[in-house]
């Protein structure tokens, strides 16, 4: 139904226009000319053949060209979102292809019905729920484990193992049996990889890297020198088929399925709002979650495995001028016509140029700018962007990245229970109220302490604040009254709601009258529903600081008359 509600909503209010067919055309051809060897290295990435990764890129690009809110986001096979699916089944396949295959689709339908399940009970908040510290030191990881994943394939010996550890150790064990004729075809694949952009930077590099080592490997006959090559590639299309699976699949499934759900759809929303805010329009989390997850429902019924945004594809029909999503219609159409006519070509390509393609983007996806910008700003972050790497590298991808997780939101939770507070006061030229902390040459008027807590008050900090509070009463000299700046206790709980009375207590018991400023929203909400602390007008509660000082003023200008000191 809602794919039904969403093509008559788009054929309503969306009229293709004719100049943006030559741009979309160009625009289609060229993410096509990159998709291809990617889509096919990809595949490479769970163990599966050519033709799988193909069949990732039409459905599922279809099926989101028709639903999907991104004018520019091009979905596909993505590097790290492939290594979590080998994550998740290349140890239950074991070794079966055709297992493999089954499970691919299992998964990538329960990440299909996950998105859009998520999607419509409104949880498209998750895609503010990785933060970037944590979400690069999950890609510099995926990244890493590439690399050292690529390593058979450029030296040209046969690797079962999986991982980044795993894959360094493969090496020094078969380094002896380096492969010369697959090293060199390997290297000079990556070299072009390099080295082409510098010279045309819209060239579709991997097309064309792809295409001269397949040439050299025709020509020279490489394969009789033992280089290996991508083999026959089935014509036709997917046969479209649902997934069969029992209990005990999904339930062992089920964990990796939820995390490749959250870490695909983060990854993909955000370069779709990266594009949608260069171009001046803005995209719907909740929405974007089930178009994914339809479009990943359409990869697990033809045989192919989980799609995600493609960044670099994205770039790609960006720069060449895409206006819609009729480029992702080209390109499935594209990628159509290889299989059936040009299919016979790909099996030509040798595995050692498909693993330099993984390599460079396995080193595409490590950023040590962003590295470098965290240790200077925040050594936590930076931390937590490490830790999550070594994660990944070391217990795997989704153990990795909950741990990370875990420790920010300690982090966050000590944060609230200890959080900043200030006694403050006021400078002759500055607007507002001053922090003594930082200015100790601030004024203050006798006897009044003006406080603030930067955190809501609740359960697990208000014992905090009330020994805070009180512990500055106690160094102050002659306090006579104490206003709270509430204007950062954005919300209260009841335990907080009770702190409050027996500070007003304590407080009343000693002397000092207990005032607040600026106090909004539920805390206000809660507090005036309680009574707890009487009827909340001045002069117990202020519209401001600055009220607040006035009306002390006042009543100290009253006291002062009624006990006059001696010699006045």
């Amino acid at each position: 139904m809602f794919l039904i509600h969403r093509l008559r909503d788009r054929v309503s209010r969306f009229h293709y226009r004719r100049q943006w067919l030559r741009p979309d055309l160009m625009a289609g051809l060229s993410v096509a000319a990159v998709q291809i060897p990617t889509a096919i290295a990809y595949a490479q990435i769970i163990g599966f053949p050519a033709q799988v990764g193909l069949y990732a890129c039409i459905l599922p690009m279809l099926i989101y060209a028709l639903v999907g809110g991104s004018r520019q986001l091009m979905v596909g096979p993505d590097a790290a979102t492939a290594a979590m699916v080998a994550a998740a089944i290349t140890p239950l396949a074991a070794g079966d292809p055709q297992r493999l295959i089954h499970l691919s689709m299992i998964v990538a339908v329960m990440v299909g019905v996950l998105s859009i399940l998520a999607g419509f009970i409104r949880a498209g908040f998750i895609a503010s729920f990785l933060s970037r510290p944590i979400l690069v030191g999950y890609l510099n990881g995926i990244g890493l484990s590439l690399l050292a994943g690529q390593l058979g394939k450029l030296l040209g010996y046969q690797s079962e193992t999986s991982g980044f550890i795993a894959g360094l150790l493969a090496m020094i064990r078969n380094l002896a049996d380096t492969h010369l004729p697959t090293l060199a075809l390997g290297a000079s694949t990556l070299l072009v990889l390099i080295l082409l952009p510098r010279r045309w930077p819209r060239l579709p590099v991997a097309l064309v890297a792809i295409v001269l080592a397949s040439l050299a490997a025709a020509g020279l006959g490489l394969d009789r020198y033992g280089v290996e090559l991508l083999g026959a590639v089935p014509a036709g299309l997917p046969e479209l088929s649902w997934p069969r699976a029992n209990y005990p699949e999904l339930l062992s499934l089920l964990r990796d399925a939820i995390g490749i759900t959250i870490v695909s759809f983060c990854s993909a929303m955000l370069t779709a709002r990266s594009f949608a805010a260069r171009h001046g329009y803005t995209i719907d989390a909740n929405h974007e979650f089930i178009a994914l997850g339809l479009a990943n429902v359409g990869a697990g019924v033809s045989q192919a495995f989980v799609i995600s945004g493609a960044d670099s594809r994205t770039a790609v029909n960006d720069l060449v001028g895409g206006k819609t999503q009729m480029v992702s219609v080209v390109v499935a159409l594209v990628i159509v016509a290889v299989l059936v006519f040009l299919h016979g070509p790909l099996a030509w390509v040798p595995i050692a140029a498909l693993g330099a393609v993984l390599m460079l983007a396995g080193w595409g996806l490590i950023d040590f700018r962003a590295l470098k910008a965290f240790w200077r700003l925040s050594r936590f972050e930076c931390g937590l962007c490490l830790l999550t790497t070594v994660g990944v590298l070391g217990v795997g991808v989704l153990p990795g990245i909950f741990v990370a997780i875990s420790l920010a939101l300690l982090r966050l939770l000590y944060l609230t229970y200890r959080p900043t507070d200030a006694v403050l006061g006021w400078m002759e030229g500055v607007d507002g109220q001053v922090e003594l902390s930082r200015y100790p040459q601030a004024t203050t008027l006798p006897g009044l302490l003006i406080y603030r807590f930067d955190a809501p008050l609740l359960f697990f900090n208000a014992d905090y604040f009330k020994q805070r509070l009180l512990h500055l009463v106690e160094q102050a000299d002659r306090p006579r009254a104490v206003l709270l700046n509430a204007e950062t206790m954005i919300n209260l709980d009841l335990t907080g709601l009770a702190t409050l009375r027996e500070v007003k207590q304590t407080l009343e018991a000693r002397g000092v009258f207990f005032g607040f400023s600026r106090l909004f929203g539920p805390a206000y909400e809660l507090l005036q529903r309680s009574g707890e602390l009487g009827e909340l007008k001045p002069p117990l509660v202020f519209s401001s600081v600055r009220a607040g000082i006035n009306a002390y003023r006042i009543w100290l200008a009253k006291q002062d008359l009624q006990d006059p000191q001696p010699g006045g």
